[in-house]
Order: structure tokens, then sequence, then C-alpha cells
């Protein structure tokens, strides 16, 4: 009933608006019929008859309730959405774009400890994965694009054409290497980040975390130093933390990446056995370091013999028009094992993801038939059927712009509501914004605040060996703004000043 009323509320409003018309004489030339529709639309905005946020009228309901045509009105829509009034949601309709505000400052280049440490990841994490999971909470905390983000109807769809295709080697046991199909498919992919692989060099595995883990596995032992950014995400740590490994952080810069000179001077003092860095949009920060000083950082490991550990997981999540390349792009002598998966731009529930281990790759295909034996056939099959039919270059072109648009109005969000001397990061790509609140901040007391009053958030703590960055927090960008979602972005940034 309430909605109801809303609805002929709003139709009685835009039908009763006036248009906005000039006063002066002569009369203005006549004004085309979208642009009066849009100006009713513009003016509810203007008198906060409509409020950021709100749904606006669906286009066939404004076109009953304009008396005009559904072409004329979604020629409206798109002039309001060019003038930035309002804009369109995947799946869910338009929606009065929040206001825009200037973002805050950014942070400063992180400083951690020259020397090695063991690593002490809390069940924090696991706290922070569950609450990512559970559907009565807004979730802020962990990186998970929303269900209706994904193409599951086209997915399903593969999947059967490919099992009906082939109903044996859908359910029968694998080699290692995985799928050829769809290793073909990713060797081919591979050539936009500026890599030349063959599908021979590729082995397939359950997600990017069984890539990492297999790759320390196969370069260093229980007891040796990992190279890693600062802040990094926490699964890395985890998986070093469980194979016994120590880390050395490495300050790195919030746009772009890791500091090659504090690198070199890491590499001379401490004896570093591999590094695992995420060298493009990295989590949390969403640094990217350019193509460049890639080139450098390869050519300074490879001649130390140094692995590096390549996590690409968010390479495809560019904002700009180009994809940057890969660390892999530039080795020519098989020291940079690069890692990917498509759990964050097409299917986490499939777990398909894949590693390039270059010289390390008999020890790799070993290490990976006695963890897992092989990574389940039928999500194989169905994802390299999607690749063939081309859905994932429409599919990443559509989320891509998505991922911009909530990474730009989260940080406006954050300079709205959060306490004064607040900064974030400006990521060029990815789903997460990297935020430092005021020193007297403790970001751990508000996690558990926010999740009483419904909200999960991932502290700061979690990012570092130490528990380092203590009045940090990372935001999750990749649900579609709602209304739900800015109320929890001003609840806690007033928890957050109750702390100052």
């Amino acid at each position: 009933m309430l909605r109801l009323f809303r609805t002929n509320y709003l139709s009685a409003m835009i039908q009763q608006e006036p248009v906005d018309r000039p006063a002066a004489e002569p009369p203005a030339l006549p004004v085309a019929l979208y642009e009066q529709v849009a100006s009713r639309i513009s003016s509810l905005v203007h008198r906060g008859t409509l409020r950021p946020g709100q749904k606006v009228p669906s286009v066939r309901s404004c076109s009953r309730q304009q008396n005009v045509s559904i072409s004329t009105v979604t020629q409206a829509y798109r002039l309001l959405e060019d003038r930035g009034i309002i804009e369109a949601r995947p799946q869910s309709g338009y929606y009065v774009r929040p206001q825009r505000w200037l973002l805050p400052a950014e942070p400063s280049i992180s400083r951690p400890s020259v020397h090695p440490v063991k690593v002490a990841v809390t069940d924090l994490v696991l706290q922070v994965v569950k609450a990512g999971r559970n559907p009565n909470l807004v979730k802020l905390g962990a990186t998970l694009p929303h269900p209706e983000l994904f193409p599951n109807r086209e997915l399903i769809r593969a999947a059967s054409a490919a099992g009906r295709r082939a109903p044996e080697a859908s359910n029968s046991y694998d080699i290692p290497a995985g799928n050829l199909a769809l290793r073909g498919q990713i060797a081919r992919r591979a050539m936009e980040a500026g890599c030349t692989l063959a599908p021979d060099d590729i082995i397939t595995t359950c997600g990017a975390t069984e890539a990492l883990n297999l790759c320390l596995r196969a370069v260093a032992k229980p007891g040796d130093i990992i190279g890693i950014e600062s802040p990094t995400y926490f699964g890395i740590l985890q998986i070093i933390e469980s194979l016994g490994m120590r880390v050395c952080e490495i300050p790195t810069f919030p746009r772009e990446g890791v500091c090659l000179d504090e690198l070199e001077d890491r590499l001379q003092c401490c004896d570093i056995k591999a590094c695992v860095f995420v060298l493009n949009y990295n989590n949390p920060l969403g640094s990217c370091l350019p193509d460049e000083k890639k080139r450098r950082l390869v050519k300074l490991l490879s001649e130390r013999r140094v692995p590096l550990i390549e996590d690409d997981i968010y390479g495809n999540l560019n904002f700009g028009p180009t994809r940057p390349k890969v660390a892999k792009a530039y080795d020519e002598d098989g020291w940079v094992m690069l890692c990917d998966s498509f759990t964050k731009t097409l299917s986490p529930g499939y777990r398909v993801g894949w590693v390039a281990p270059g010289r390390f790759r008999e020890k790799v295909e070993f290490l990976k038939c006695v963890n897992t034996s092989f990574t389940p056939p039928l999500p194989q099959m169905a994802i390299a059927e999607f690749l063939n039919n081309g859905g994932y270059d429409h599919h990443l072109r559509k989320i891509r712009r998505l991922y911009s648009n909530q990474v730009q109005m989260m940080g406006e969000a954050v300079s709205r509501y959060f306490p004064p001397g607040t900064k974030s990061t400006r990521p060029s790509g990815g789903v997460c914004l990297w935020v430092e609140l005021p020193k007297g901040v403790d970001t751990l007391k508000l996690y558990h605040k926010a999740m009483a009053a419904g909200i999960s958030t991932a502290p700061g703590a979690l990012f570092s060996a130490k528990s380092k960055f203590s009045n940090f927090l990372r935001l999750n960008c990749g649900n579609p703004w709602c209304e739900s979602i800015e109320n929890a972005l001003r609840t806690l940034g007033q928890l957050a000043a109750q702390q100052l």
C-alpha cells in the first residue's frame, strides 16, 4: 500500500510540475518533448521531491504517466544521465545520482618495519569472511561483488551446452594441467595483458588461492622470507602463515604500488626467497604499478634469481580504456609466476583459477597433482564456452563502468560522512577503497560497533603481518549503490566520530 501511494504521489507530482521556461520575450522556441519530460524530473530532484539514492519511475511507468512514448522517456533519461542527475543500475532501474563531493586527501606511503617477521593473522579474518556471506548485514567488508553482477544464467547455459556435448568429460578425472580448451582461451586473452603464452604454459587451479599456495610451496620452504606489499591482502598473509614462512613488508605507494627503491634495499639486507605482489589494483590500496616500473621490477628480481609470484586477479577491472600489462609480459627467463582467477570477474562459485609458473612449471604441476589432483572439469568447460562465445568482453565492459561509478560514490560518501581528517585512496581499478581515519579511531573497535549496527567492515589490522594500520579500514565497492549502503556509511562515520 505504501509503495502504491508513493508511485501515485510521484506520478501526480511529475504531471503537475511546471516545465521550467525562460520568462524573456519573445517566447522561446518550442522545447522537444523529451526535454520537457527531463525538465519535470530534474525539477523534482532540485526541489527535493526525489532525493539522492531514490528510484525514479521506470521508463514504462513514466511513459504512462506522461502519455508519451517509451522512446521519448528513454531519450529524456539519457539526457538526465548525461547531466549527472540520474544513473542507471543494472537490473534495477534509474536512481537519483548522489551529489558530487570533493574526494578526501590520499594516504601517504606505508612505513613497515625493515626486519622480517612471522605472520600472525587472527581469527578475525574468518569473522570478516563469514560476515560477507550474511544476508542480514550491509556488506562493506569482504570484497564480494553482488551476485546479480555475474552472468549467472549465461554460465548455466554454457555449462549445459558443454555438458551435453561431452557428458563423460564433464564428470570424469582430468589431467592436473586442466581443460585444454580453457587453457587455450586463457592464452589468447593473455595477449591483452602483454603476455605470450601457450596452453601448455598454463595450469588451471581451484581459484587464485590454490595458485598462490602452489607457487609458494614450489619456491620456498618453512622459515623462508617472502617479500610482500604493505598493506597486502589478508588471504596472502594467511597462506604464508599456514606454510610457516616469514614476511618482509615493502613500503607501498597508494597509487603507484610497491616502492622499488625500498625493495632493492630489502633485497640487500634480507634473504628474500620470493615476492608475492598484486601489481594491478592491489587489495586493499587499489594501487597500480606503472608498466615501466614493472619492467624494472622483473629485471631487479631476475638478476637476483628471486621468483616473483604475481597475483593479477583484479587486472581486468580497469576503469580506464586500457588494461595494464602484467609483469609477466617482461619476463624473459621464467622467474615470474603469473596467477589469476575468474572469481572476481565472472563466477566466485566455480572456483576456476590458473597459473603460468614459468621455469617452475613441473614443480607446480606435481604439487597440483598431490594437492587437489585436478580442477573440476565442468566449471572449466562452462567458462571456456562462455569465453569462446564472446560474452566475457561484454560482461567486463559492464562491470568496469559499474565499479568505477561505485568507487567514486563511495569516496564521496566517505568525504561526506566520515570525521574531518579522513583520507582515502583513489583507485583506477578494482573493487575496494582504503580509508585512513584520524589517529584516535581504532577500526577494530569500530568493527565490533558496526557489526552490532548490522554493518560488516574490514579493519586495517588484517592487512599486515603484525596488526598495523589500526586506524585504517577497507571498504567493499562491489555492491550496486543504494540507500542502505549510503545509510551504512553515514552510521559508520558517526560511530568513528564517537571515538574522537
